[in-house]
């Protein structure tokens, strides 16, 4: 097999393992082969078969935290690889057992001429007993491993309920209930102590306040499972953010949830942190990396820090930003002139690409802000 035949996100996940592989053979590892890479590409799974299956297993942790970050559109994840995981699982990657030493008898007397010599002494060999391979450990904290198996049996348990209360477009009271289960078995939120309903922001109610340690720290709002969620419903989780001067938002109508930060400032800024839809087509590792970070020991410990940072910094209009800025234009202009000899000015193709390159909307959208 090769790359070519994967789809897109294959390929860029098969780019992103062969690119830390790399670098840990680089750094004196053993690694998995580029076909074994390819696999787990295209299956997203970490299988122990095949000639790379056992270093490939080795690594499983790591491989799995790449595919996540991944999944998330964060570039070059093996240059952020967090020290726990830039080491395989075991020393011995091959399996090979050490060699044991054989004892050398000591030279017998020659033997007279007339006299056959004796057959030489063969030392009798132990053969050294196999050990019973430890089991993987993982290395991750146990927190975050108990987390992600909560958060992915929540889900393998409501996709079900989801379904039918699509089936039969209940109304936001029902599917309130279910995002209700959801958070305290999915998430580990204490109905009582960490979920707040109804929280009154200036004569308005937001549907749920988040504490985390007594402090408030998101607002959830909840809509039919039928209905897409849209900007006015950000308006509003957002008044009431601002208000209470709490840095994080939920969209969600029980199958489908949306993380916004929020930094505050003249104007504030409102970032989308991460998207999925429960019923859509992502896999269930997909689905649990992105839920994972709802969890209250992982929003505890800001792990969606990260994720909301990169998505702000590589979403269009940062990206457009950076296209438009003095540094690049002339940059730009140079590499023109380099090609094909012809000078121009950073005015001029400022004006090409917001005119003619950009989608006018991304561009009024730009400037406005």
């Amino acid at each position: 097999m090769t790359a070519d035949v994967l789809d897109a996100k294959g390929q860029k996940r098969f780019q992103v393992l062969l690119e830390w592989s790399r670098h840990a053979a680089a750094a004196g590892h053993k690694v998995p082969d580029e076909a074994t890479l390819e696999m787990i590409a295209r299956t997203k799974v970490v299988v122990a078969e095949g000639p790379g299956g056992e270093v490939a297993a080795r690594w499983e942790e790591t491989v799995v935290w790449l595919l996540q970050q991944t999944a998330f559109g964060v570039n070059a994840p093996h240059l952020q690889l967090p020290d726990e995981l830039s080491a395989p699982a075991a020393e011995m990657l091959d399996g090979t057992p050490a060699e044991v030493p054989v004892p050398v008898p000591e030279p017998a007397a020659e033997a007279p001429a007339d006299l056959p010599a004796p057959e030489p002494v063969v030392a009798a060999v132990e053969e050294p007993k196999a050990k019973a391979s430890p089991p993987p450990t993982s290395r991750l904290p146990k927190w975050e491993l108990a987390a992600i198996e909560q958060v992915r049996e929540s889900i393998e348990r409501y996709i079900k309920p989801l379904e039918n209360l699509r089936a039969r477009d209940a109304n936001e009271g029902d599917t309130r209930m279910v995002v209700t289960d959801m958070l305290c078995e999915g998430l580990d939120f204490d109905k009582f102590k960490d979920l707040t309903t109804e929280y009154m922001v200036k004569q308005d109610f937001a549907d749920y306040g988040v504490r985390i340690d007594k402090q408030m720290v998101a607002f959830i709002e909840v809509k039919r499972i039928s209905q897409k969620l849209n900007e006015r419903h950000l308006r509003q989780v957002l008044m009431y953010a601002v208000n209470e001067g709490v840095e994080w938002m939920v969209l969600t109508n029980g199958a489908v949830w949306q993380a916004y930060h929020l930094t505050g400032g003249l104007p504030v800024v409102v970032d989308m942190a991460f998207e999925i839809d429960l019923l859509g087509p992502a896999t269930l590792a997909e689905k649990t990396a992105a839920m994972f970070l709802l969890h209250k020991e992982a929003l505890k410990r800001r792990r969606i820090d990260e994720v909301w940072r990169h998505r702000a910094a590589t979403e269009p209009g940062a990206l457009l930003d950076v296209m438009l800025s003095e540094p690049m234009l002339d940059e730009l202009r140079k590499e023109v002139r380099r090609r094909t000899g012809i000078a121009t000015t950073a005015q001029a193709l400022s004006e090409v690409i917001r005119t003619e390159i950009v989608d006018p909307k991304l561009i009024a959208k730009l400037f406005k802000a």
